[in-house]
């Protein structure tokens, strides 16, 4: 048998037999990479580690150490788990067990939902399966064969009904479990090393609130024992942030099944909260130059044809009807609910002349707008129906495009130092369908590409996950907890103006169309909040936070001189609250603890008599005592 030369992944070559598979080849490297080896790659395809090599492959072998590993690792348990739950409940009907961030799930119907009792059951059977070391088996077939081998399966033959014509079609064997799989795998079970079921949740087949509802079991798999540790106290730590449970412990909003899902009503505290982030941020807009705007929350259907929305974006958003014109003749007109405030800042610039001199106009607007999200989907502040955007639009001349993008990234600098977080931005270049001239998408790409330069802000490139109407930069922040969110974003827009026939007089009098960016630096208020709740647990800072001082009074005499305290601090902006209840003091301290209030002023005999008060931190404890008027200087700085 003569040999074969496969290339490496550092251009060298590797003399193999031929018929070698990816795991001769690692052999070949060394014993302990063939240890190792999960999977590989061939001509950049991810396979099992048993399929075959041809000559000048390039090939690349996968250990636990590689990029693509845990999501196969994941992938690999979710099918563990299913053959678990074939042992345990043998008429189950299988939906489908994908890796998802952090982990997987898996879709069962078993004629119930599952209880405790029984995720503690699968998880036990699934070590057992993993004891066994029961290997990944891959067969290729014809669909009839697929549809004869998972004739117990109905949820699959679906699966495989809707494949295309030409599509290879395989299926896994995990011991007696079988199932339609792309793959590829792990070799076997027992390189499952770390694993835990999470919890359950029921899920519509296919996402379809239309077919049945099928049982869904979450977990998650890693390569070590201490990560499967490390990630479950991440999660134990952001189950203790969960910003609804918070948000309703410390009284910041609500939510009503009467006024509809995903439709957050804030309490005086969080109305507080959000008036004072959005005051903060309109007050460095104006500095920078920007114009508020107001635009009404509904529109005729044309304004969403012109735009678009009403082809592309209908299904998210809310229309209706009403007759207008006489009694005797009612001609009913069709409204939508905006989803966005683009449309309103367009017709606001369209609605004057503007000279080369006039630009950049920037508007900004602090706009609720609506979108139907699915009800599976909405979750707290973080994906809500009714939500407000921190929306802003540029309206500028090409050669400001590079400056107003500068400037926007400082600002979400500016933001993003201000509540002490880590971020990372991503630009995201030019789509397969797309508008706009390659000459227009160039200079967009190249413009967003060196404000990130000129700013020394690192990205990373995100091909081909433009807008359709232009490219973007995303900024992405990292919590307490490590967790990443989007939040800030630039967007160039080449439709909207096209759409609306914006433009501007140029120097010689003739007539351009203006670049267009959106921006927004909170993105949804609310989701920005949500995402502050949970990095500080609850404890926000001073600055924002809606009670930001708590009188104590020792006894009922010191009551007026706590109250007259409280007003001199009202008077400087701070936000203060007394606590007049007839109850111990350390009751007292306990409760303004619990709602994560930042200072606790103690008021008794020797504070009334020295102009003094007993101040406690809620993170430091006590600190002593402190003049009065000291005290009030340091509430006065921290205001907006």
């Amino acid at each position: 048998m003569s040999d074969i030369s496969v290339v490496l992944p550092d251009g060298s070559g590797k003399q193999v037999p031929e018929g070698s598979s990816l795991h001769d080849v690692a052999a070949a490297i060394g014993s302990r990479l063939a240890q190792a080896a999960l999977a590989g790659k061939v001509n950049g395809k991810l396979v099992d580690i048993d399929a075959g090599v041809s000559d000048g492959d390039a090939v690349e072998i996968i250990t636990a150490k590689s990029p693509e590993a845990l999501e196969m690792l994941r992938h690999s348990t979710a099918h563990v788990m299913a053959a678990a739950v074939l042992q345990l409940f043998p008429d189950a009907q299988f939906g489908i067990g994908p890796a998802i961030e952090d982990g997987f799930y898996y879709d069962f119907e078993i004629g119930r939902a599952f209880t405790p009792d029984d995720l503690v059951a699968i998880e036990a059977r699934m070590a057992d399966i993993v004891k066994q070391g029961i290997p990944f088996v891959r067969e290729v077939v014809s669909r009839d064969e697929a549809m004869t081998v998972l004739s117990n399966q109905p949820l699959k033959q679906e699966l495989i009904s809707e494949l295309p014509d030409d599509e290879e079609i395989s299926l896994y064997r995990l011991g007696d479990f079988c199932d339609l799989c792309r793959g590829p795998h792990i070799p076997d079970s027992s390189r499952v090393p770390a694993f835990k079921l999470t919890k359950q949740a029921g899920a519509y087949w296919r996402g379809d609130s239309d077919r049945q509802m099928l049982q869904r079991i979450y977990g998650t798999a890693w390569f070590s024992k201490k990560d499967l540790k490390d990630y479950l106290t991440r999660i134990e730590e952001a189950e203790k942030r969960d910003h609804r449970k918070l948000g309703k412990e410390l009284g910041i909003f609500m939510m009503d099944e009467m006024a509809g899902v995903g439709l957050p009503l804030y309490l005086p505290k969080g109305a507080r909260i959000i008036r004072t982030m959005q005051e903060w941020l309109r007050k460095e807009l104006y500095r920078r130059g920007y114009e508020e705007v107001i635009t009404p929350h509904v529109y005729k259907a044309d304004v969403w044809k012109t735009s678009g929305h009403y082809d592309f974006y209908h299904d998210n958003m809310y229309f209706f009807h009403i007759n207008e014109g006489s009694e005797d003749e009612p001609r009913p007109v069709e409204y939508g609910v905006k989803p966005m405030n683009c449309p309103g800042h367009v017709m606001l610039y369209r609605n004057d002349i503007h000279s080369y001199r006039d630009l950049p106009v920037r508007y900004f607007e602090f706009g609720t707008v609506y979108r139907h999200e699915m009800s599976g989907v909405v979750h707290g502040l973080m994906r809500a129906r009714g939500f407000t955007q921190d929306d802003a639009h540029v309206f500028c001349r090409e050669d400001q495009v590079v400056d107003e993008v500068c400037a926007i990234l400082d600002l979400a600098d500016s933001i993003m130092k201000e509540f002490g977080f880590e971020y990372e931005a991503e630009i995201s270049t030019r789509p397969e369908k797309s508008i706009g001239s390659d000459e227009m998408w160039e200079l967009a790409e190249s413009a967003l590409v060196e404000a990130c330069n000129r700013k020394g802000l690192p990205y990373e490139l995100n091909e081909g996950d433009g807008a359709f109407y232009g490219p973007k930069i995303d900024i992405k922040v990292r919590d307490a907890i490590g967790r990443m969110w989007q939040c800030s974003t630039v967007q160039v827009d080449f439709n909207l103006p096209e759409r609306f026939d914006l433009t501007y007089r140029t120097a010689d009098n003739g007539s351009e169309r203006p670049y267009m960016l959106h921006r927004a630096l909170f993105g949804s208020i609310e989701r920005f909040l949500g995402i502050l709740i949970e990095h500080y647990a609850g404890s926000l800072p001073l600055w924002l936070a809606p009670v930001q001082v708590v009188m104590v009074p020792i006894a009922d005499r010191h009551k007026e001189a706590a109250a007259a305290i409280a007003q001199r601090i009202r008077e400087v902006g701070g936000r203060v609250e007394i606590m007049s209840e007839n109850e111990p003091m350390r009751v007292k301290i306990a409760k303004a603890q619990q709602q994560k209030i930042p200072y606790m002023l103690v008021v008794g005999d020797k504070e009334i008599e020295a102009d003094e008060v007993s101040v406690r931190e809620r993170h430091d404890g006590d600190l002593g005592k402190m003049k009065v008027v000291d005290f009030i200087d340091l509430i006065a700085d921290a205001q907006v």
